[in-house]
């Protein structure tokens, strides 16, 4: 599976395991969603299951409060990150909140999935990654996978899960691996150890992450996209490099982060979104006070710009593998 069916395979999977769950937001009935992560679920399980909304997305987030306070399992996709921001209020002071103001009597059991990041040539409306506004929200839990084994396993954990979850896809992974350099599959996932996904259920616990790359000389820390770019310039390098796949975001997985800083002594973070007050501020500091007697050089950081999202210069914004392997470098020379 690429990940587009393997997300769609987890929401048939839970539609099917539990009556509780129900799919809706734009487009996601019968047209199966713009990236057709919703393809054919409407046909399978009914337009009560699996229904469209209007272009709402505060309307939809307030729906979904409404419904895991009730008892369901409402599940939303906002059909792009930049277009959250509208239901931002209902994310923080609604769902983040519910469990917490009402004493454990009701909770917000939510799921929302949106595509993030670049890859479309999208610009500044359809490609942002915004990530780092809901890890700083409490009683928020968000998801980004870098591929269709995690992406299936993380969803199903975040709809079973009785807190709300932002679950964040990136856009240049849904329909195949790449190089790290070009918008296009490499190889089928099929032939690609993380692309084998089982038909039925399983689930991957939140807040785990994952060794992508083992190795002695320096941490790199990423998610999403940003893995195999990572992956990428580490072999480009040829630097014995660890890779950590976060998956995670919040809560984070810093027993396995330190414990490979405690190794390396050494740790390079990338991520796609601007640098300034971007999660790789908070990796950083939090590796400062667990790491610092282990450290052997300063963090480093590899971020898009601190610019609006350049529509023109889209893949100069990007991270690539050139810009990972300077800052491998400059962290082995200290």
């Amino acid at each position: 599976m690429n990940m587009v069916q393997a997300l769609n395979s987890a929401m048939d999977v839970m539609l099917t395991r539990d009556p509780d769950v129900l799919i809706f937001g734009e487009d996601v009935g019968y047209f199966g969603g713009v990236f057709r992560c919703t393809a054919g679920l409407q046909a399978k399980h009914g337009r009560r299951r699996v229904f469209d909304a209007p272009i709402a997305e505060g309307g939809i987030v307030a729906a979904a409060v409404g419904m895991g306070a009730y008892g369901l399992r409402p599940v939303v996709e906002i059909q792009f990150a930049d277009y959250i921001l509208p239901a931002f209020d209902q994310l923080v002071s609604e769902a983040s909140r519910l469990r917490y103001r009402s004493g454990g009597e009701f909770t917000a059991p939510i799921t929302v999935r949106s595509p993030c990041g670049g890859g479309i040539h999208g610009g500044q409306t359809h490609s942002q990654s915004p990530e780092a506004l809901f890890t700083h929200i409490s009683g928020l839990k968000t998801v980004m996978p870098s591929n269709p084994y995690d992406a299936k396993g993380l969803l199903i954990a975040a709809i079973e899960d009785n807190d709300p979850v932002i679950f964040l896809e990136p856009k240049r992974l849904y329909n195949g691996p790449f190089d790290g350099y070009h918008d296009r599959p490499l190889q089928p996932w099929a032939a690609h150890p993380a692309g084998e996904v089982p038909d039925d259920y399983y689930r991957i616990e939140l807040g785990k992450a994952a060794i992508a790359r083992a190795g002695e000389a320096v941490t790199v820390l990423t998610y999403g996209t940003m893995l195999h770019v990572s992956l990428a310039a580490v072999a480009e390098c040829g630097i014995d490099a660890e890779v950590i796949d976060l998956r995670t975001l919040f809560p984070l997985d810093i027993e396995t982060i330190s414990a490979s800083i405690r190794k390396t002594g050494r740790c390079v973070i990338v991520h796609e979104a601007s640098r300034t007050s971007g999660f790789g501020a908070e990796l950083g500091q939090s590796v400062q006070e667990q790491c610092f007697f282990h450290l052997e050089a300063p963090i480093l950081r590899v971020t898009g710009w601190d610019t609006p999202y350049p529509h023109a210069q889209e893949w100069q914004y990007f991270p690539g593998p050139k810009r990972v392997v300077h800052a491998l470098k400059r962290v082995m020379e200290d």
